[in-house]
């Protein structure tokens, strides 16, 4: 069987990404379990960056 459509079509349709508990965005990996967005699962503290102030400044969170 080749890498077509046939063999993508009977993977798990299971969500990869489901609703964090701390900031709310679908960004937690169930098989990782941790947030891509806050880091909730692998860190107490929030995730943020220098280079992501951009976004923050729209959302309007704190730095």
């Amino acid at each position: 069987m080749g890498a077509g459509t046939e063999p993508k079509g009977r993977r798990n349709h299971t969500p990869t990404h489901i609703r964090c508990r701390r900031c709310g965005r679908r960004a937690f990996n169930v098989q990782k379990g941790y947030c891509a967005s806050c880091g909730f699962g692998r860190s107490r503290r929030m995730r943020k960056y220098s280079w992501s102030h951009k976004w923050r400044k729209k959302r309007n969170l704190a730095y």
